[in-house]
């Protein structure tokens, strides 16, 4: 106060108002600064916290980001309110920017809500392998607003929380096992039981394939071909592709092995008397 008050016999008045005004500017910058601190240290103590609960990697993240958010808006507000802006006005302000931001961003708010609905009702978690929103592969994060998923082809992928949670989701990791779903097509010649007993034998050799339960070869269908067979062997979710192809090989290598014929129509065609 003494330094305002030299400054206005020396200055005048401007000069006052000037030396009042630096002086609250720097400090706010020490407000702003302490309080990032602040509120690095609360996100540090919040997650270490949750941590010690062997709380899910992917709440960690939805928490930390939600904290870290409402925490920067009480520090603005804070610095506001030390410039003498009046706070109670502000939050008007700010719920009505809130009400303008909230129709003109409807999606993003969307996106917002089923972030949280994912976190509460946790239809997957970080690691998982999924189908969501029409996206296949391996939960890498669950954000405030979108889910990140790195596809088996190595592209990371990133979906609206909305779409994926308005959609149906398929969660491939929850169970143990699943299952390989592939066709084979036999020629009407051959002994379909004798097809059976090969495949089964061949696909217990395939690594990674489950002995319980056991693979399931039977007839799911025919066509003018001839019979078709439904080989189904099961296995971990990690060697999903590595079983499906060995399945395809499998199928091809022990039908030749066999010399069961091509199969293939033949059409008779006879002229009237």
């Amino acid at each position: 106060m003494e330094i305002v008050a030299g400054l206005n016999e020396k200055f005048g008045a401007w000069g006052g108002i000037l030396a009042a005004f630096a002086i609250k500017v720097l400090g706010a910058i020490a407000v702003y600064i302490v309080g990032r601190w602040m509120i690095s240290f609360v996100i540090r103590m919040v997650t270490n916290a949750l941590t010690r609960q062997k709380v899910d990697p992917t709440v960690l993240r939805y928490v930390g980001n939600v904290v870290g958010v409402v925490l920067n808006i009480v520090l603005v507000v804070a610095i506001l309110g030390y410039f003498g802006f009046e706070t109670t006005s502000l939050a008007a302000l700010i719920a009505a920017a809130g009400v303008a931001i909230g129709m003109a961003w409807s999606g993003l708010l969307s996106n917002f809500a089923a972030g949280a609905f994912m976190i509460v009702l946790r239809p997957f978690k970080v690691g998982d392998y999924v189908l969501a929103g029409t996206v296949e592969g391996t939960v890498e994060a669950v954000g405030l607003f979108a889910t990140t998923i790195l596809t088996p082809d190595n592209v990371q992928t990133i979906v609206g929380n909305g779409k994926v949670f308005g959609d149906t989701i398929k969660n491939y990791s929850t169970n143990a096992y699943r299952r390989v779903d592939r066709t084979a097509q036999l020629a009407h010649s051959v002994d379909t039981a004798d097809a059976v007993a090969r495949l089964k034998a061949a696909l217990a050799k395939i690594p990674n394939v489950m002995t319980a339960p056991a693979p399931d070869v039977e007839i799911i269908d025919f066509t003018t071909y001839g019979p078709v067979l439904a080989v189904r062997p099961y296995c971990h979710t990690d060697h999903y592709w590595q079983v499906y192809f060995d399945t395809n090989r499998t199928i091809r290598e022990t039908f030749g092995a066999a010399a069961y014929p091509v199969p293939e129509t033949h059409t008779v065609m006879r002229h009237p008397a």
